[in-house]
C-alpha cells in the first residue's frame, strides 16, 4: 500500500467513531417520563417499543429514548419534566400522573400520555377528537370500570351484602368512579362500605376494615393504587379478602382478580402516535384514543386458598386463569 493511500485511509479510520458518534447525536429524542419504576413496567415498555416498530422507529437505531423513572415519588415528577425540557427532546411520552407535571413544564414540545383517567376532566386536553395545544395520548378510561366489577364481584359471591370500595379521596377521578356505583349496588342488592386511603400507610387499616364488615373489595383506579397494585394484591391474600382492581399485575401478585383495560395495549398505541409525531404530525391533531382491550384475570390459586368456588361462567369469560 502506498504511504499516500495508507494516510487517506487512517484519516478515514480515525474519523468514522466521530461521524458515528454524531450521527448518534442526531438522532431524535423521546423523553420516557413515568412516575413508577421500571420494575413495575417492563411488559408495558415492551409493548410501547413495539408501538414505535410498528411507526417505523427502534431505540438506538433511528430514535433514542431517555427514560425518567419518579420511582413512585410523584413530586419528583416536574423535576424530571424540566429536565428533559432543558435537554431539548423531540417528544414527551408520560404515563397518568407524569402527563400533567409534562403539559406544566412545556407548551411546545409535544406529549403523548397515557392515562386511565378522562384527559378532559383532569385537564390534559379540551376536547378528545380534537385536543388542541401539544398534547394527545391514549386514555385506558379505567375510572369507568367500577359498575363491571361490582357485577363481577356479585356473580362471584352472591351471598355477599355489602361490599368495599377502596379510593383514593384526592384523585382527580375519585368523584366519577364513585357516581354510578350505588346505582349497581342498589340493583345487585348490595350496600357499599366506601373506604379511603390517601396515602400506603392507610392500606393495612382500609384492608382490616373491609376484612371485618364486607365480603368483597373493590379497588378503584388510581395512581397510588396502580404503582401499589403488587402491594395490594398481597395484603389482600394476607388479610383473605376476595378482591379486584384494573391492573393484571394485582392478580398475579396473589389478588382474586384483575378487570380493566389493558395498559400494555394502552402503551403500544401510545407508542404508535410517538411514531407519528416523530414524523411530524401534530399532537393537536391526533384524537385521543381509547384503548378498547379489557382482560378479566382470576387467580385460582388464591381462590383456592380463600375455600372458594370460580362459576363457570366466570371461568368461560376470563381471559387468563392463573394456577
Amino acid at each position: 500500500m502506498k504511504r499516500r493511500d495508507f494516510i487517506s485511509l487512517a484519516g478515514s479510520l480515525a474519523a468514522w467513531p466521530i461521524a458515528a458518534s454524531a450521527q448518534q447525536q442526531s438522532l431524535p429524542v423521546i423523553g420516557f417520563l413515568n412516575s413508577g419504576s421500571p420494575r413495575s413496567y417492563p411488559q408495558n415498555v415492551r409493548e410501547f417499543h413495539q408501538g414505535l416498530e410498528q411507526a417505523g422507529f427502534v431505540d438506538g437505531s433511528n430514535v433514542s429514548i431517555e427514560y425518567r423513572w419518579a420511582e413512585d415519588q410523584t413530586d419528583r415528577l416536574p423535576v424530571m419534566a424540566a429536565d428533559l425540557v432543558r435537554r431539548q427532546v423531540t417528544v414527551i411520552f408520560a404515563n397518568g400522573p407524569a402527563a400533567l407535571p409534562a403539559k406544566t413544564a412545556t407548551a411546545s414540545i409535544p406529549i403523548i400520555f397515557a392515562t386511565a383517567a378522562d384527559p378532559i376532566e383532569v385537564g390534559l386536553v379540551s376536547s378528545l377528537n380534537r385536543p388542541g395545544a401539544n398534547l394527545s395520548g391514549v386514555t385506558t378510561l379505567n375510572v369507568e370500570v367500577g359498575p363491571k366489577q361490582l357485577q363481577l364481584l356479585h356473580e362471584l359471591i352472591p351471598s355477599a351484602t355489602e361490599i368495599a370500595v377502596l379510593v383514593n379521596p384526592n384523585s382527580p377521578g375519585a368523584e366519577t368512579q364513585t357516581r354510578d356505583l350505588p346505582r349497581v349496588a342498589g340493583a345487585l342488592g348490595l350496600q357499599l362500605n366506601i373506604l379511603y386511603a390517601r396515602a400506603e400507610n392507610d392500606f393495612e387499616p382500609a384492608l382490616a376494615n373491609s376484612r371485618q364488615r364486607a365480603g368483597a373489595l373493590m379497588i378503584a383506579q388510581d395512581a397510588l393504587f396502580s404503582s401499589r397494585s403488587v402491594q395490594l394484591g398481597t395484603l389482600t391474600v394476607r388479610h383473605k379478602v376476595p378482591g379486584i382492581h384494573p391492573l393484571r399485575d394485582f392478580a398475579t401478585a396473589g389478588g382474586l382478580m384483575s378487570y380493566g383495560a389493558s395498559f400494555a395495549d394502552a402503551y403500544r398505541l401510545a407508542g404508535v402516535y410517538t411514531g407519528r409525531i416523530l414524523k411530524r404530525e401534530k399532537p393537536a391533531e391526533l384524537p385521543v384514543q381509547q384503548a378498547t382491550k379489557f382482560e378479566l384475570v382470576i387467580n385460582l390459586k388464591t381462590a383456592k386458598a380463600l375455600g372458594m368456588s370460580i362459576p363457570p361462567t366466570l371461568l368461560a369469560r376470563a381471559n387468563e386463569l392463573i394456577e
